[in-house]
């Protein structure tokens, strides 16, 4: 598989070798790769390169992945594939609840690594589910507008930072014209890649969001007990 352009990826692990060996299969795509050895200097290179995805290893010196991955998510919406060793289920559910968007297990092969690097920027770019209460593609609830044919969500004229988790989500909760989302089918939106997302993972995220569409004057993103979530405006 080839992505459709060249992207700027931004590497990070504490394993010269191993920046050396993801650095040559994606560099034989035309990629661009941005190296960090330590969290510190991942973050720093995250901010300055801006670069289209992060490939993010968990074990290294100073700050650990995991602290970096939230960091990063914390400043910006570039997709983050954890590349680990660890293949135990909590770093996974860990790794993904504090903000990444896959995560993929060492060893690995060529093609997988490049098909997962292409499936998450496919996902920033493009729209995910159809259905719902659109006006040409276009999501309106309140004064919050989400285009997913552009992968744009606003509220008014203020353009939301969205990362690809936090837009499905928000796609999901608009089409739903303020009805309750269920907990499953939520999940499952956002995470359209994984066969039995967890519900669990849906909190971390949607709490962000809730703060990015609330600051720019949006709808609420009100949590039902046990049922699932809504979008919810003043008028409603």
């Amino acid at each position: 598989m080839t992505a459709r352009r060249s992207l700027r990826i931004l590497v990070v692990d504490d394993d010269p070798a191993m920046v050396g060996a993801i650095t040559a299969l994606v560099g034989l795509e035309g990629h661009q790769v941005v190296t960090a050895y330590d969290g510190l200097t991942a973050v720093k290179r995250f901010a300055e390169e801006r670069p289209d995805i992060v490939l993010l290893d968990l074990a290294m010196p100073g700050p650990d992945g995991f602290t970096v991955a939230g960091l990063m998510r914390a400043a910006g919406t570039a997709p983050i594939l954890v590349v680990s060793g660890e293949s135990g289920e909590p770093a996974k559910v860990r790794a993904l609840q504090i903000g990444a968007d896959d995560y993929l297990t060492k060893p690995f092969g060529r093609a997988e690594l490049l098909a997962r690097i292409n499936a998450l920027v496919r996902r920033s770019e493009m729209t995910g589910s159809a259905g719902g209460t659109a006006e040409g593609g276009v999501l309106r609830v309140g004064a919050l507008t989400v285009e997913p044919g552009r992968h744009e969500a606003r509220v008014g004229d203020v353009t939301l930072r969205l990362t690809p988790i936090e837009f499905r989500l928000l796609e999901a909760l608009a089409r739903s014209g303020g009805d309750v989302v269920p907990h499953h089918r939520l999940a499952r939106g956002g995470w359209p890649a994984e066969p039995d997302p967890d519900v669990l993972w849906l909190k971390p995220h949607l709490t962000r969001l809730r703060s990015k569409v609330l600051e720019a004057g949006g709808p609420a993103v009100v949590a039902v007990r046990g049922v699932g979530y809504r979008l919810v405006t003043d008028d409603r």
